[in-house]
């Protein structure tokens, strides 16, 4: 497995070796060993699943109390991806980094602590797995409105096409989010 550093150094892409022949492909998705050779020391808690049709955008998600790292990836399908630093004390703070993942590409997603995490669908039934390092706490869940243009993030879903939750339809404009210090 190798890392490949983003624009923030603690976002990383984390790109894994995928075998292809005639049948399919073959892929190790976690290998703990080789996370904590790359300095990645995350007690995995749980693991996540969500299949989404094409357009669906969720987030941009976080914890206020018990913030969790994720590492996450696409088995079926594609999505764009996005994490941003919600640390105010963070020389990257309002900052993000974005990357398309495809199923079979070997790439994952590595989100820390102290970001707001959300994706868009690209294809039908796109399924996206998740590791957390903590366990999901829906009293501290808080939303940050997925197009809030003073972030600027380049989502490839236009506004009218989006398919978003109610729930994430009343996230916060990023001025008037609780974000951590």
């Amino acid at each position: 497995m190798q890392r490949i550093e983003t624009r923030i150094p603690e976002v990383a892409i984390l790109q894994s070796s995928v075998f292809r022949d005639a049948r399919g492909y073959f892929q190790e998705i976690y290998n703990r060993k080789d996370l904590l050779a790359m300095g990645i020391e995350a007690d995995w808690k749980q693991d996540n699943v969500s299949v989404s049709q094409r357009n669906v955008v969720r987030g941009l998600h976080y914890q206020i109390v018990e913030p969790q790292a994720k590492l996450v990836r696409v088995v079926h399908g594609a999505a764009f991806d996005v994490a941003v630093d919600i640390r105010r004390s963070s020389p990257t703070f309002g900052r993000h980094v974005s990357v398309v993942l495809k199923a079979g590409d070997g790439q994952a997603f590595l989100i820390p602590a102290g970001f707001a995490h959300g994706y868009a669908a690209l294809e039908p039934d796109t399924t996206f797995l998740y590791k957390v390092d903590r366990y999901y706490a829906p009293q501290a869940e808080r939303t940050i409105l997925w197009n809030d243009p003073e972030l600027g993030i380049p989502w490839p879903v236009m506004p009218d096409d989006a398919i978003v939750s109610a729930k994430d339809l009343l996230g916060k404009p990023f001025n008037a989010a609780e974000l951590f210090p």
